[in-house]
């Protein structure tokens, strides 16, 4: 069995609306809820631990109870830290889970084919991650703001959620990380230092993690967009060949 822990206990302040934005509506339903729903239609997935802070655990406990549809699930308070949340939900996670993947409750645009191909790397492998290929120059700097060097691209790649590890290996990373006073700034930096090989599944650059109002605009634009990115692309092709032919032809035609 999977189990998933989603780490929801954040203050949001660059979103600047005091309120939690894992409750705020994406195409007319709470970004959480939308996260939730996807985790719950992968038939794996056989339990749902949602780290929220302390004055919402009551409600969250509500607002879920309305909805069908979800996977079991259960609510904890979370940590001052993401690291901390994910330890609390740790605490909860059953004893006939084999695998715990941890995901962004405000990563509402994951694709349930991903969470099944990272569950599936998972089982083979023992630690996965969900990632992009970096499609930007990244340069490495120096205090001053000097660059030092240009890493090459085809090694670089943008981490996103779900992260996924057998369950005694996410277990035993925490332990070490919390006996270390280690505090890492994802679920795998925890299990990279315990010497585990994690591997990489690619993802989507749809699914971002809302964070600021802009995100949340760029959120709301994908969802509302019945077709999916690859039908997309194939009609702006389309669309820009029937508005430039002529154009086009009339230069091959100058021997362009």
């Amino acid at each position: 069995m999977v189990s998933v822990v989603f780490p929801a206990a954040g203050q949001a302040h660059r979103m600047q609306i005091g309120l939690n934005k894992v409750f705020l509506t994406l195409a007319g339903k709470p970004m959480l809820l939308r996260t939730l729903l996807t985790f719950s239609k992968v038939p794996e997935v056989g339990e749902l631990i949602v780290a929220v802070g302390a004055d919402e655990v009551d409600a969250v406990r509500t607002l879920l109870g309305r909805v069908k549809g979800l996977a079991p699930w259960r609510v904890v308070e979370g940590g001052s830290e993401r690291q901390y949340s994910i330890r609390n939900g740790l605490a909860l996670v059953s004893e006939e889970a084999d695998v715990v993947l941890v995901h962004d409750a405000a990563r509402p645009l994951i694709r349930r084919e991903t969470i099944e191909e990272l569950i599936r790397v998972v089982r083979a492998e023992g630690a996965a991650i969900v990632a992009v290929p970096e499609k930007n120059t990244i340069k490495i700097a120096s205090e001053d703001n000097v660059v030092v060097s240009t890493p090459p691209r085809s090694t670089l790649w943008q981490v996103q959620t779900p992260q996924g590890f057998r369950k005694e290996i996410l277990i035993e990373a925490n332990r070490r990380a919390d006996e270390d006073g280690f505090l890492g700034t994802d679920d795998a930096s925890l299990v990279e230092r315990i010497g585990v090989p994690v591997h990489i599944v690619k993802g989507e650059y749809s699914n971002i993690k809302v964070t600021t109002p802009e995100d949340m605009v760029v959120a709301e634009a994908i969802l509302r967009n019945d077709m999916g990115a690859g039908e997309l692309m194939k009609t702006a092709v389309h669309e820009a060949k029937r508005l430039l032919g002529g154009v086009v032809r009339r230069r091959k035609g100058d021997g362009e």
